[in-house]
């Protein structure tokens, strides 16, 4: 019974701390439309992005925070809003020409990868307490729960995606979107952790 206690708990804390993540991970797939092995590569970059998050976790519980001090979080905000401004500097230099540049803009691995790891600085905060409490056992089962949702999360993107009405709105609105919710994203890190004396 503890192990299925600590699975279910596991699934809230995953579910609370990365419903934000479909938002992200669905406009990465409005951008790789069309584009082949866009899933494969958002499945990468999120279990590379969020293996990252949950080793960095684990790190900090188990004593190793002189890797990833506290203080350090919030400036995982700064990737997003690099990417992000890249982003908008592309649009801004194409124009409109939206259209005929999407073959310009494929979807990678990596950059999925450290947009799930910035944004999930936050949740290394909410992690490492949690895991403080609890014992190995349920240590290793949050950890397997996190890694099975993984998928879930990225499967629920696509279906958000490509759903008619919304995969509409995402492939007219997507280069617009995309690097506004990747800057408010990375300013929220940073406002929220405090970077800068923010």
């Amino acid at each position: 019974m503890d192990v299925v206690s600590s699975a279910l708990q596991a699934m809230g804390l995953f579910i609370v701390t990365n419903v934000d993540d479909i938002i992200v991970l669905s406009l990465f797939f409005a951008r790789g439309a069309g584009q082949r092995g866009t899933t494969t590569k958002i499945i990468v970059g999120q279990y590379l992005g969020f293996g990252g998050i949950l080793v960095a976790s684990v790190a900090v519980t188990f004593g190793a925070g002189l890797f990833l001090p506290d203080d350090a979080i919030p400036y995982f905000g700064l990737i997003p809003l690099l990417l992000g401004a890249f982003a908008a500097w592309q649009v801004w230099r194409n124009g409109d020409d939206d259209d005929d540049s999407m073959a310009d803009k494929p979807v990678g691995a990596l950059t999925v990868a450290a947009v799930t790891f910035a944004n999930g600085g936050d949740n290394i905060g909410v992690y490492v307490p949690v895991f403080l409490a609890v014992g190995t056992g349920a240590l290793v089962a949050y950890c397997i729960v996190f890694l099975a949702l993984v998928a879930v999360l990225v499967l629920a993107a696509k279906f958000v995606a490509t759903r008619k009405p919304i995969a509409e709105v995402l492939e007219r609105w997507e280069h617009i979107l995309f690097p506004l919710v990747l800057i408010v994203l990375g300013l929220v890190i940073l406002i929220e952790g405090g970077a800068f004396g923010l």
